[in-house]
């Protein structure tokens, strides 16, 4: 890959040893910014999201897809002598190292942060993993669905009267790599300042619970144990769903200048006026009531009419789409978020585009997910300097594929 002159990570070399979301996540959105992405993959199979979801013409899988734009593969057995030395040589050149398997593993090979910092002092040497690396849990397998339970995520999300309800898509997997993605930016530019890299550790407990914000604010300072609220607000109002006559609208109420707003728009004044509802506390203190005569109102007319009245007084609405609207809309609206690349099996595939929009140092047109083991020789010959003999060797060994 040949990033952008102008992309802010452009010569940064990052050599990506994680597998499924967190990790992959981040390593892209670093490959986004321009960033040299080589993504070790195993050979006998791959990246374990090479084999979930639904195959496209071509093969490749639409869970792999979403999560590995703007890389390079290479197929290394790293349980082989042979492969350990090849990971040890191009974490001698990379800038950041990622990695997410089990406490321990990577040490058995040599290719943990200290064996690495040996090598290249300068290694920024990210680790994520469930629990963190140390404490009475580093131990522990961790998964997206299993920290949504256990992070107190789901105890809060669903209907009052029905069971938790984890988030749709795989919130805690996504915030921790973008997590995990700001810190290697900051250790990059702490490395700058001390020429030295460090050891980031990066736990998906930890960026769940920090998901939580106002939530375990007011589980911490109030004593309370937070219920869950559907789609209303714990801590303002209104602020949730509404029933209009073709179906269901959003309506975000953030401040009481915006609710008086909202009432006289909606030609209801005696509700603005009700002493009820003239402040937020109060609001919240009678939530159901103002509900049901709010839904009364809005029943009367579509989404769209209320959605132009509530936009002339500059009060924030919007639609329940299906994801399939929503990618349309993005698809229409100019800002490249939806893409379209040539990919070598597919003939060209469908992606979400990057949601970072740098006017001076834009991201790096995207480019289709390797396909397992796609650019090993490629990387062995240009990064390594090894000629076709002896990469012919390393494949009879089975070291490389």
């Amino acid at each position: 890959m040949t990033p952008s002159k102008a992309a802010v990570l452009a010569g940064i070399k990052v050599l990506d040893m994680s597998r499924i979301l967190a990790g992959p996540w981040c390593a892209m959105m670093l490959g986004d910014l321009g960033a040299d992405v080589i993504k070790v993959e195993n050979p006998d199979g791959g990246d374990d999201t090479r084999h979930l979801g639904t195959a496209i013409t071509g093969g490749e899988r639409t869970y792999y897809l979403c999560v590995n734009r703007n890389k390079r593969s290479i197929a290394i057995d790293f349980r082989t002598a042979e492969g350990q030395a090849i990971i040890r040589q191009l974490a001698s050149q990379s800038d950041v190292f990622i990695e997410n398997y089990k406490l321990g593993d990577l040490e058995r090979y040599g290719l943990d942060y200290e064996s690495l910092r040996a090598l290249n002092p300068r290694l920024i040497y990210l680790s994520i993993s469930g629990y963190g690396r140390e404490g009475p849990h580093a131990a522990r397998l961790g998964y997206d669905f299993i920290l949504q339970g256990e992070s107190g995520l789901m105890s809060v999300t669903g209907e009052p009267d029905g069971p938790p309800m984890k988030v749709g898509a795989p919130f805690v997997d996504i915030t921790t790599g973008t997590y995990a993605s700001q810190a290697v930016l900051a250790a990059l530019l702490a490395r700058e300042r001390t020429g030295e890299g460090q050891l980031i550790d990066i736990a998906l407990f930890d960026c769940a619970l920090a998901n939580l914000s106002i939530i375990a604010s007011n589980a911490l300072l109030l004593g309370t144990v937070p219920k869950r609220f559907g789609n209303t607000h714990v801590d303002i109002s209104p602020y949730e769903t509404f029933r209009c006559s073709d179906g269901d609208i959003i309506i975000t109420v953030a401040n009481d200048a915006q609710f008086q707003r909202m009432c006289h728009a909606m030609g209801r004044p005696d509700i603005a006026a009700d002493p009820r509802f003239q402040k937020n506390d109060g609001r919240l203190k009678h939530k159901a009531a103002l509900r049901e005569l709010l839904n009364s109102c809005l029943a009367t007319r579509t989404r769209q009419e209320w959605y132009e009245a509530l936009r002339d007084v500059e009060v924030a609405a919007g639609s329940v789409r299906n994801v399939s609207e929503a990618i349309a809309v993005a698809a229409d609206g100019g800002r490249d978020m939806v893409v379209e690349v040539p990919h070598p099996t597919a003939g060209s595939v469908k992606l979400i585009g990057s949601p970072l929009k740098l006017r001076g140092t834009p991201v790096v047109a995207p480019m289709a997910p390797p396909t397992l083991g796609q650019h090993t020789d490629e990387i062995l010959r240009d990064s390594l300097g090894m000629d076709a003999e002896r990469i012919a060797q390393l494949r009879a060994l089975g070291a490389v594929a």
